[in-house]
């Protein structure tokens, strides 16, 4: 264990040195690696060696990129403006109504995009200036940004849950399909948190304009006929008349060409359910799942006529900087991971547990505590990969579902992302809204950051929230 932790400490030395991230664990990892092999910097460089060969040919990791490429499609189709105006139409009347329509939007635009910064970064373009022109504080305005932005790495497509799965080996499919129902527990529990703030201060949250009925329903133009179209599909694969990978497959051509006449909410429906429900029903695997919603959001994008050639070549550049930086900081962490497991901290652990005999619950709960303090200080996605090979078989020795333990991090991630003073979707609105002074946005974020440890708790006291849809998939 003392081995592990000086590597540990070493890090964070390096990484207050300002060397990035990457490069410290990746150091700290090749050292420790040559110490524990009787300072064998042959072994160490042939072990870091074989970690980049094996990342870099990984078939499973094009999930990212691929998934990445999707989420820029998706920006640049302006489906974030449509989630934001439909949201807005059924409670933008209400107290709070614009912040609620805010966060509601976040977690549509998060199910087709699987980025936290990239959400944050669209609504405070989309949403702001809406909620700035019906007088809401500024606090309350980038409290619901920054919050419903974290939305975007829990509800599925998510890049930190395939990143988890990859690291330990848990079904990438069933991390997605365990999201959605955390995913629909926070935007209630954030939208709770607007109604909070606004009962405090009628004056930070203001009521909208009340749309007629015709308006409202005109956001959602076309979704009878993709419900329609859902229904069909899934009753001739039931009833025999079709079989299933058939049913699946004229479903989504369905589904596909209704999303190219309806270019509204329609279009977001239709690219989460043809995604989700391929993964979901077993029709294909997470990597060709990001395939095709690589594809169809290009080609959505494409509909919509807002991808030249000048931003087809923006987005495939932003995708392959944002990959070349996770694979990056991937790599420096299994190296990392690497030097953990031939020490004795796992095993000193698990003896440590099994000694106190001290519930399973209780260690959860101590390492959820340890992340979200470690999230004030520390990178979100450096935390996970650096943490993960410590504690993970310390779960799996408890019995505990490694599943469960994935979307807890993901919470923990969520947390991160707004605590101050390094919470990144903080430093987003704080470059996109300069006229925002940061203490606003630090204080405004702190009512959504009690509710998202509330919600943490639940999930840990109720795993079933979790489970529940993976255990359901083929």
């Amino acid at each position: 264990m003392t081995e592990t932790l000086a590597g540990l400490l070493c890090m964070m030395v390096l990484a207050f040195l300002r060397l990035p991230i990457a490069l410290a664990m990746g150091v700290v990892g090749v050292v420790g690696y040559a110490y524990m092999r009787d300072w064998s910097f042959a072994a160490a460089l042939a072990a870091a060696q074989t970690k980049i060969y094996e990342t870099g040919r990984n078939y499973t990791l094009s999930v990212v990129p691929l998934f990445i490429l999707m989420g820029n499609f998706v920006t640049r189709a302006g489906m974030s403006q449509e989630l934001f105006r439909a949201a807005y139409a059924f409670i933008g009347h209400l107290r709070g109504g614009l912040a609620m329509a805010t966060i509601v939007g976040c977690a549509g635009f998060g199910a087709i995009c699987g980025s936290s910064i990239a959400t944050a970064a669209t609504f405070a373009k989309v949403a702001y200036p809406s909620m700035k022109r019906f007088g809401y504080s500024d606090a309350l305005a980038t409290g619901a940004i920054a919050s419903g932005g974290t939305l975007g790495i829990l509800i599925p497509p998510s890049t930190i849950m395939v990143i988890y799965g990859i690291m330990t080996g848990t079904s990438i499919g069933k991390l997605f399909a365990a999201g959605i129902l955390p995913g629909i527990l926070a935007t209630l529990l954030l939208c709770g948190a607007v109604q909070y703030v606004a009962w405090r201060d009628p004056k930070a949250g203001p009521r909208g304009e009340r749309l007629p009925w015709k308006e409202r329903f005109a956001t959602l133009e076309g979704l009878g006929w993709f419900v329609a179209v859902g229904v069909a599909v899934i009753g001739a694969a039931q009833l025999g008349w079709l079989p299933s990978d058939d049913a699946a497959v004229l479903g989504a051509l369905a589904v596909f060409g209704l999303s190219l006449i309806y270019k509204g909410i329609t279009s977001v429906v239709a690219l989460f359910a043809l995604v989700m429900g391929g993964i979901y029903g077993g029709v294909f695997t997470a990597v060709e799942g990001a395939g095709v919603g690589a594809f169809g959001a290009m080609v959505f994008a494409l509909a919509r006529r807002t991808l030249s050639w000048k931003s087809l070549y923006a987005a495939l550049v932003e995708s392959a900087r944002t990959t070349s930086m996770l694979f990056m900081i991937l790599i420096g962490a299994l190296m990392f991971a690497e030097f953990v497991n031939i020490t004795s901290m796992p095993t000193d652990l698990k003896d440590f547990v099994t000694r106190l005999q001290i519930s399973p619950i209780l260690v959860v709960a101590v390492i959820m505590l340890i992340y979200v303090l470690l999230g004030t200080a520390m990178e979100e996605l450096s935390m996970i990969l650096l943490t993960v090979p410590i504690f993970f078989p310390l779960i799996v020795h408890m019995g505990l579902d490694p599943i469960w333990f994935g979307i807890l991090i993901v919470v923990v991630v969520e947390i991160g992302l707004i605590s101050p003073p390094v919470g990144m979707n903080l430093f987003v609105l704080n470059t996109l809204l300069p006229q925002v002074p940061t203490r606003v946005i630090f204080r405004g974020v702190l009512p959504f950051m009690a509710v998202d440890c509330v919600r943490l708790a639940i999930l840990v006291a109720f795993p079933i929230i979790s489970l529940y849809l993976p255990s359901l998939m083929k």
